[in-house]
């Protein structure tokens, strides 16, 4: 089963090891890889070329918010009414049920995310969870499939249409979702699919080189800061800096179904019921 948005990995200097492109290849789901021109040989070596889009830019010092923003307009320009843009470092996905990590043989959950997403007028943002969450995170993933209106992070599935685009160059994930929180919308987080993402700094290449070296952990909080002052504070954890972000204030924002689309009684085919808000 393939998604019926396109999907995009922004990529940079990591053609060796490449690993969600291999995962995605694994369950045979469709998708294309941008990268920058220079680097076009490399790739094109271990990915079939007519995968690979190719930037019109190349080392602009800002990270991926500019291939972000051009995948965007891309995507508008190719009629989709939303796309999926993912991180270049995740080696597979994962479907949880009944406390198993499961790993996923084809493209359903992808579909799945797609199809509970567009149920609703108002979802702006959707993605999965980490494979690596905590135990707080596994009780909610045995009570419920999915959280709303916190952030969503480096799997990514982005209504087109919303008046927004990235900026900055750290944390432009938790930014956006903030931003979109802030103005009234939406976002789903699914525990009921996961996405094995490698943890920030233990990859060459990406953002790796360009922003995180030195002291990159401590400038990416204080600019998450400085964006939303009302709800991040910096807090120092596991021996390094961090952002802390309080999500309550987005509780209030309600998804709104849509007229066209009939809500089923039962559990669909994902075992996941919709959200009457009525």
């Amino acid at each position: 089963m393939n998604s019926k948005y396109p999907v995009y990995i922004i990529s940079k200097g990591r053609w060796e090891s490449r690993l969600t492109s291999k995962a995605l290849e694994e369950i045979r789901f469709p998708y294309h890889i941008v990268i920058e021109p220079q680097e076009y040989d490399n790739y094109a070596s271990v990915i079939d070329p007519e995968k690979i889009l190719i930037l019109p830019f190349s080392n602009l010092g800002q990270g991926s918010i500019s291939a972000r923003n051009w995948v965007w307009e891309y995507s508008i320009k190719q009629g989709a009414e939303r796309h999926w843009i993912l991180d270049d470092n995740i080696s597979g996905f994962k479907r949880f049920y009944r406390n198993a990590r499961i790993p996923m043989k084809t493209g359903a959950g992808f579909r799945a995310i797609e199809d509970f997403s567009d149920r609703y007028e108002n979802v702006a943002l959707a993605g999965m969870q980490y494979n690596l969450f905590g135990v707080t995170d596994v009780t909610n993933c045995i009570s419920k499939p999915f959280l709303i209106n916190t952030r969503i992070y480096s799997c990514i599935l982005i209504k087109n249409d919303i008046p927004y685009r990235w900026r900055d160059q750290y944390n432009e994930d938790t930014d956006l979702s903030l931003r979109v929180l802030k103005d009234g919308w939406c976002t789903i987080l699914f525990y009921a699919f996961l996405a094995c993402k490698k943890t920030t700094m233990k990859m060459k290449g990406g953002n790796t080189d360009e922003l995180y070296q030195g002291d990159g952990r401590l400038k990416m909080a204080l600019s998450l800061r400085n964006q939303h002052p009302d709800v991040v504070k910096i807090t120092r954890k596991w021996g390094r800096w961090q952002h802390q972000v309080d999500y309550r204030p987005f509780k209030k924002n309600r998804l709104i179904k849509r007229d066209d689309i009939e809500i089923p009684s039962e559990p669909n085919e994902y075992g996941m019921k919709l959200i009457r808000t009525d």
